[in-house]
């Protein structure tokens, strides 16, 4: 490809030239995304200096990159791995920490056996309700929420439009909610 089609150039292509080493399409991509991924990390640190290192290393990544890694949704991508810079950071100045994935290891005198039966329950209603939603929707949501796929990665799985995969999460959303906020207050009158 000639260099001055890089500069008209879509991202799949700039990315596929990329993968080859091109220096130009590099210079393309990171002059149209650059401030994108600094803005994305300044408004979640706060810190400019910061911000630009986390952009340059994200830029580096992608540079980098392996070139048998597919990146889909260039702008997606850039925003998710900006947002992870920012919490890595964070995690290495000691100013994030990840929760962790059972809320029982959070140690905490106030958290009695109670509090442990009644977050158990909540949890099996939760998966009861989770797997009483339509069959389309309890499969975008497990997608989604349990295996953690983008809308356009659930919609080249199922063959749907991104837009049929955010219209039924949605609904999912709408129905547990509803269903949820019932179960929390029946539990609130039964454990009076």
């Amino acid at each position: 490809m000639q260099d001055t089609d890089l500069y008209a150039a879509n991202d799949n292509v700039l990315l596929l030239e990329i993968s080859k080493g091109s220096r130009i399409a590099f210079n393309v991509l990171y002059d149209k995304y650059w401030k994108k991924v600094y803005n994305l990390a300044y408004k979640r640190i706060n810190d400019r200096e910061i911000a630009e290192d986390i952009t340059q290393d994200i830029f580096i990544q992608l540079w980098t990159r392996n070139a048998d890694s597919i990146i889909l949704d260039l702008p997606s991508y850039l925003n998710t791995a900006a947002r992870n810079g920012v919490f890595k950071r964070l995690g290495k100045e000691g100013k994030y920490t990840e929760l962790p994935d059972n809320v029982h290891e959070i140690e905490n005198p106030l958290i009695g056996a109670d509090s442990q039966i009644l977050h158990k329950e909540f949890l099996d209603a939760f998966s009861e309700l989770v797997d009483a939603l339509p069959q389309q929707q309890r499969i975008i949501f497990k997608l989604r929420f349990n295996d953690n796929l983008t809308s356009q990665e659930i919609a080249d799985k199922l063959q749907i439009s991104p837009k049929t995969v955010r219209n039924h999460i949605g609904r999912a959303l709408i129905t547990l909610k509803s269903e949820l906020v019932l179960f929390q207050l029946l539990m609130i009158f039964y454990h009076k």
